[in-house]
């Protein structure tokens, strides 16, 4: 196959290209892991702790105020997370993906170089708000760029490597410097060089992002078709006027026409999308994440194996390195299964169920406080570091992006990934005062909390495993229509045969779906970059007509039409874009055309038909009329949403 028609990004298209984006993408949250971990290890150094007395717990054991101020240094990094993750709902779809992290990724560097530069307690301070504050732009942002730009069958591999392993890689990496460097104590390098460090990795991700394309649902909800179109070429590695781009364009761009209404008002309303619903799944997720205890552990790991199993400091630090390693490790389980055999539900119920176990077991060993019970203490500190990995890592990532609609993607991924910011603060800022305060029974917290998630997953939680995110809007679509849509939309995501197989080898004809057939389409051309315009501003109700002067666009005049059309609006839908989604387009060897339905499709079943409409998909067809825009924001709005982008 010729691929001259075949756009490339940095020379790559297809698999290579889905590669880097991946890396990137991992890179991405490999900076946010590090910044998880790296202060677990620093706050054991000495050089660190006489530069910063505030904060040396070893030092000051049974002062409450120094864990307090402790727990609220380490903490602000999770509000500068959760107010740019909130500034995410505004800007997000405003900007676009790329844009977005890159301001993130800006945000970090400044915020890593004065924390590595700080000799004042302010200082650092405001070099952890600040960094914050970049990772919250790039967490809420980066799963929702790489699974747009992902084939369903791969989404949950690549989602799982990005959010799962490369954060567990940072993690384990921040422990692993923070021991190579804590040799050099008392020089302030012990701990300036573990924080210098992820400098490198910041200028490495800005400089790969700069030549990565942009998520073509984004660039379709824009107005911009013409490089989604290239970007789908790209992406699949065959030339933009081919078949399988056009397939996918259009489900895309069915997805766009329906969805693209919405705003951040939109995330509270139910509707037949059930958006609220949908919603509250992915902010829940997020907070149950972190509810686990995950940072309670990790954040705090190598302090709280000196100050409560008895090890020295580097001992601590290099026991800490090891946990993270194999907590790596067992991030690997995930993607090699999670798209072959297990799903999204029995992975969570499974981390849950042994991370409350593993709490169990901790609080029991910490009562005895013995050295045998030290040691058993130590190795299940390590076994809830797996099960969190195995079943909890990337999973509150990748599902709080397949669940919730392309028309409240932005926001409510946002909404979603603020919560885990909140939650997270508030377990770091508890954390050191509660072992202060209660010690092993702080444990017991989150055996509780963990107990409690397992049949919250069974009975709420659909799979969403195997599915293009189109897919899923019909299995939400499907529940609004039956009673207990809370519980019923499990039974129906296990019922719904997959569209495309597990493995995206089965043939789905988008096209010749019913659910295509059920939006009602009107003439258009894609727009291109050179500001074409669309035969929307050439439509009736606005003053438009044919090339022999006569009115187009004309719809039969059944009851169900009229109600329609006395119920539309005419506002634009977009709202926050400057430019509404175009229509449905065809496009063939010949060039591009517009999609016409032939004249005996029906609306809702019923056989009023759309005069005017001739001609097939695959042959000339006679000129087709245009339909107003309020007519279609009414049609869409009423119609059946369409299923399955492999996207």
């Amino acid at each position: 196959m010729s691929h001259s028609e075949v756009t490339q990004y940095m020379g790559l298209r297809g698999p290579a290209l889905s590669i880097l984006i991946g890396v990137v993408a991992g890179l991405a949250f490999f900076l946010f892991g590090y910044d998880q971990g790296d202060f677990a290890s620093i706050l054991t150094v000495g050089a660190f702790r006489s530069q910063f007395p505030q904060l040396d717990t070893i030092g000051k054991p049974l002062s409450e105020t120094v864990a307090a101020v402790q727990g609220i240094t380490v903490g602000i990094w999770n509000l500068g997370c959760f107010v740019s993750a909130i500034l995410t709902i505004f800007l997000g779809d405003r900007l676009g993906r790329k844009k977005t992290i890159f301001i993130g990724l800006l945000f970090l560097l400044i915020g890593e170089i004065i924390q590595c530069s700080s000799f004042s307690y302010a200082q650092l301070m405001v070099g952890r708000a600040i960094a914050g504050f970049g990772n919250g732009f790039t967490t809420a942002t980066v799963p929702a760029w790489q699974a747009e730009c992902t084939k369903a069958h791969r989404r949950g591999t690549l989602l799982m490597i990005t959010a799962g392993a490369f954060i567990a890689a940072g993690l384990s990496f921040s422990y692993w410097m923070g021991f190579a460097f804590g040799w050099l104590d008392p020089n302030s390098a012990a701990w300036r060089a573990p924080i210098a460090i992820q400098v490198i990795f910041i200028l490495l991700t800005m400089s790969l992002m700069i030549w990565l394309p942009e998520s073509p649902r984004w660039l379709i909800l824009t107005g911009r078709e013409e490089e989604a179109i290239n970007v789908l070429s790209a992406l699949n590695d065959i030339p933009k006027d081919s078949e399988q781009v056009h397939q996918e364009f259009l489900q895309i761009k069915d997805a766009v026409l329906e969805m693209s209404k919405g705003g951040f008002n939109t995330v509270f309303q139910m509707g037949d999308y059930r958006h609220v619903h949908r919603t509250v799944l992915a902010v829940t997720l997020q907070i149950f994440q972190q509810s686990t205890g995950v940072n309670l552990v990790t954040q705090f790991l190598a302090l709280m194996l000196l100050q409560l199993y008895g090890f020295n400091g580097w001992q601590a630090r290099l026991i800490a390195a090891g946990a993270g390693t194999e907590y790596f490790l067992a991030s690997i389980v995930p993607v090699i299964g999670i798209d072959r055999f297990w799903g999204r539900r029995s992975l969570m119920m499974f981390g849950a169920s042994g991370m409350s176990i593993s709490m169990v077991i901790l609080t029991i060993m910490l009562k005895l406080d013995t050295t045998a019970a030290h040691g058993v203490g130590t190795a299940f500190l390590f076994v809830y570091c797996t099960f969190f990995a195995i079943g909890w890592q990337g999973m509150a990532w990748l599902y709080q992006v397949e669940v919730v609609p392309l028309r409240i993607r932005g926001p409510a991924n946002a909404i979603s990934t603020a919560s885990n910011w909140v939650v997270n603060y508030a377990i770091v800022q508890i954390a050191p005062v509660a072992f202060h305060n209660i010690g092993y029974k702080t444990y017991i917290i989150f055996a509780l909390t963990n107990a409690f998630i397992v049949p919250i997953i069974y009975f709420f939680y659909p799979e969403t495993g195997f599915r293009s995110l189109e897919e899923i809007d019909v299995i939400f679509h499907t529940a609004s229509t039956q009673p207990k849509p809370y519980l019923n939309v499990v039974r129906i995501a296990a019922n719904e045969p997959l569209w495309y197989g597990k493995g995206g080898d089965e043939q789905f004809v988008y096209s010749e779906s019913e659910w295509h057939k059920k939006h009602v389409r009107f003439s258009d051309e894609i727009k291109t970059s050179d500001g074409g315009t669309t035969t929307l501003r050439d439509s009736p109700e606005e003053g438009g007509s044919s090339d022999d002067g006569t009115r187009i666009g004309t719809f039969d005049n059944s009851e169900k039409e009229r109600d329609y059309r006395g119920s539309s609006r005419g506002s634009d839908t977009l709202g926050q874009h400057g430019q509404r989604p175009s229509a449905m387009t065809r496009v063939s060897s010949n060039g591009v055309s517009p999609l016409r339905p032939n004249s005996s499709r029906t609306l809702d079943g019923n056989s009023n038909t759309i005069p005017g409409f001739e001609g097939g998909m695959g042959e000339e067809a006679a000129p087709s009329p245009v339909i107003s825009r309020t007519s279609v924001d009414k049609y869409a709005a009423r119609g059946v949403r369409s299923a399955g982008s492999g996207y």
